[in-house]
């Protein structure tokens, strides 16, 4: 008896390690505790408004608890490497915006590979992006920025939400296509970066239509133009950029949730057939629209395809500007 039972526990050792590191037995029950969902820039923001709507649709549909946490710092590393470091059972996860996949390009000792190091689980959305000023100045179109910038080149600043963020590349966009080398400030997230714009301590900010709008349509900072080809619903009477002077001037963001490196087949399906019924619904609500949100629903292996064409595309673009990672 004694041999048999030692012959069970040395074949389960065997087993075990056989098994490839981070890839534990799926829970059947998954999830069966509050998933935390972390967004690694400062609340108030694009991506934590978004984050916060698609956890609370996950409870309504699904029963999930999801607890939005916000940890911000390091161009969006901070919260990223939190969850490269976690456990890889489905439990810790990142919603971010395409700001993830630029880590490697815009910062020299990276903490992470972007996407080797986690498990695309699921795309949820994306959005054009609007560029603001401050109201403390005259100008009212890009044209007339761009003829003043030419002037005087140092009195004007970029604010952005962190280097790599989809801001952030249409701001290289912006200076490449207006022929400009205006300098870009990175902020801890969308927020403070905004209310600096709204104090004239930096004049000009690109980012998410859903985070800068409402303080365009309060006046506290002047919406310019939208990076998009055709004007916004939600802001009909802010032009395009081409209507504003810069045609080109195209560039959306994007929005998707991560995991750890080597989370379990099923529980990364799981998880995104979770979410893409949460975003559907949403959609159907109309409460993305109302956002500035076009739905995205994709398989895992969608996601991961789409990430590498995107990061080949946005690594080129701040090539094409001699950027340096800092």
């Amino acid at each position: 008896m004694l041999r048999r039972r030692e012959f069970v526990v040395s074949s389960l050792a065997l087993l075990g390690g056989a098994l490839p590191a981070g890839h534990a037995f799926a829970q059947k029950d998954y999830p069966n505790r509050p998933i935390r969902l972390v967004v690694p820039f400062a609340a108030g923001g694009g991506v934590d408004v978004f984050a916060r709507v698609l956890a609370e649709k996950l409870k309504e549909t699904k029963g999930y608890t999801v607890v939005v946490e916000n940890r911000g710092g390091a161009n969006g590393a901070v919260g990223g490497g939190a969850v490269k470091q976690a456990d890889p059972d489905g439990y810790t996860l990142l919603f971010s915006a395409a700001t993830h996949l630029m880590a490697q390009q815009v910062m020299k000792n990276a903490p992470y590979d972007p996407i080797a190091d986690f498990t695309s689980i699921a795309r949820v959305g994306e959005a054009p992006m609007l560029l603001v000023m401050s109201p403390k100045l005259p100008q009212k179109t890009i044209a007339e920025v761009v003829a003043d910038a030419k002037k005087q080149p140092d009195k004007w600043t970029f604010a952005t939400a962190a280097l790599g963020a989809p801001g952030h590349l249409a701001t290289v966009a912006f200076n490449r296509l207006a022929g400009l080398k205006l300098m870009i400030i990175p902020y801890r997230g969308t927020a403070p970066g905004l209310t600096d714009v709204a104090a004239g301590n930096v004049q000009l900010m690109i980012d998410p239509v859903l985070a800068l709008l409402p303080m365009a349509q309060g006046g506290q900072v002047r919406g310019l133009a939208v990076t998009s080809a055709k004007r916004s619903a939600l802001a009909p009477d802010i032009p395009t950029a081409a209507e504003s002077g810069l045609p080109g001037l195209e560039q959306a963001t994007w929005y998707g949730v991560w995991g750890p490196k080597g989370m379990p087949a099923d529980i990364v399906t799981t998880l995104n057939a979770a979410i893409n019924e949460s975003i559907k619904a949403l959609a159907q609500e109309g409460r993305l629209a109302k956002l500035g949100i076009e739905p995205v629903t994709e398989t895992p292996a969608q996601f991961l395809e789409f990430s590498k064409k995107d990061l080949a595309r946005n690594t080129e673009l701040l090539k094409s500007v001699g950027f340096q990672p800092v």
